[in-house]
């Protein structure tokens, strides 16, 4: 399993600095609103490719009224392996990344820790824009193929540029070709990724037993069914041109997706259940995911979950402690209170963070 056995935080949003000794059991971090728990976790979710639980640029995990460079350093333990690893930014500066004392793209934290992550601000998935969902489809398909990230960052990238020729309504072939191929190339190997991570993520929860409700997931795309290889994808996009120029933008390709979900027990579109009902199926689609992560690669993934405890009444919320113990995984889990984490007696580790003028305080409970 992946655990992370230290982690230091110096000079992170309300952090100044903090330093926690960990074992491999879930930590259970507990404090008033406002102490900066929730900067823990994404702390740890920095540990990945990307922006962190929060998609927060590197200037906005600056501490004030310091302004300093903040540091996020590590010690990551899988199996018998440990990675010392690091990632900072210094004002105005992207986000650097080393690992073993050597500086390393951010797509290679995907290659030594898979880390999956629940906050509040999913609560609303299903029910607000499709970009939202898109994301949650590509962390999840990114812990299967660490690769994934790359593929949507070069295919953004191309679209962007093919949306400024739109814009300025540039109409010569010759401007279009190569954006078009790269997106073609890299857009069928992310919707390869995408449904490679729904058919992974159904098989898990075949004959799972879980509290938790299973969800039937499927993509969808506005216009019409996309092609299936390269070539007819970058034919499709040459063809639509005249489409595109007068809107301004690209209206064909996996950007365009949209993740759909039916509760399947009751054959309810996850947009119509009720908010617990919701809230039930992205916690099972997150088991789910670990699930799968451990069955493939012998070990769990870090499992952050950001204040889920409070939005669960005492079974719930029993059984998805029960559920982390039966995988094995580290899960960082926050919420305001001890109590909300009694059930875990001693299989957890205990955190207690408080604030002070603006300062980050986290101690380490007892054994």
């Amino acid at each position: 399993m992946t655990t992370v056995a230290e982690l230091k935080l110096s000079h992170l949003r309300s952090h100044r600095r903090t330093v926690l000794q960990l074992d491999a059991r879930p930590v259970a971090i507990f404090g008033p609103n406002g102490a900066g728990k929730t900067n823990i976790l994404e702390a740890v979710s920095l540990l990945s490719p990307g922006r962190g639980l929060r998609r927060a640029s590197a200037e906005e995990l600056i501490r004030r009224p310091e302004a300093l460079g903040w540091k996020v350093s590590a010690v990551l333990q899988n199996g018998t392996e440990s990675h010392e690893v690091e990632t900072q930014a210094e004002p105005g500066q992207p986000r650097a990344v080393r690992i073993d004392g050597k500086s390393a793209p951010q797509v290679a934290l995907g290659q030594i820790a898979r880390i999956v992550w629940l906050v509040p601000a999913m609560d609303r998935l299903w029910i607000e824009g499709a970009d939202g969902r898109r994301r949650f489809l590509d962390r999840i398909a990114m812990s299967f193929e660490p690769s994934h990230a790359q593929a949507v960052l070069t295919y953004e990238k191309a679209m962007r540029e093919r949306n400024r020729l739109l814009k300025d309504m540039v109409r010569d072939d010759h401007w279009y070709v190569a954006l078009e191929r790269q997106m073609a190339d890299t857009g069928i190997g992310v919707m390869q990724n995408r449904q490679a991570a729904i058919a992974r993520l159904r098989a898990a929860q075949t004959g799972a037993e879980t509290s938790f409700p299973a969800a039937d997931l499927a993509l969808t795309h506005p216009d019409r069914d996309l092609p299936t290889s390269a070539e007819d994808l970058a034919e499709a996009l040459a063809s639509n041109r005249p489409q595109d120029l007068r809107a301004g933008r690209t209206l064909l390709g996996p950007h365009r997706i949209d993740l759909t979900a039916t509760y399947v027990d009751k054959g309810v579109p996850a947009a119509q259940c009720s908010t617990g009902e919701q809230k039930a199926l992205l916690i099972s689609l997150v088991l789910t995911n670990a699930r799968a992560l451990a069955e493939d690669a012998g070990a769990p993934p870090i499992i952050l979950l950001d204040e889920v405890a409070a939005h669960l009444d005492a079974g719930r919320r029993a059984a998805l402690y029960d559920e982390i113990i039966a995988l094995g995984a580290q899960a960082w889990m926050t919420g305001t209170g001890a109590e909300l984490f009694e059930e875990l007696e001693d299989l957890a580790q205990m955190v207690e963070v408080t604030e002070e003028n603006g300062e980050s305080t986290a101690t380490v409970l007892g054994p």
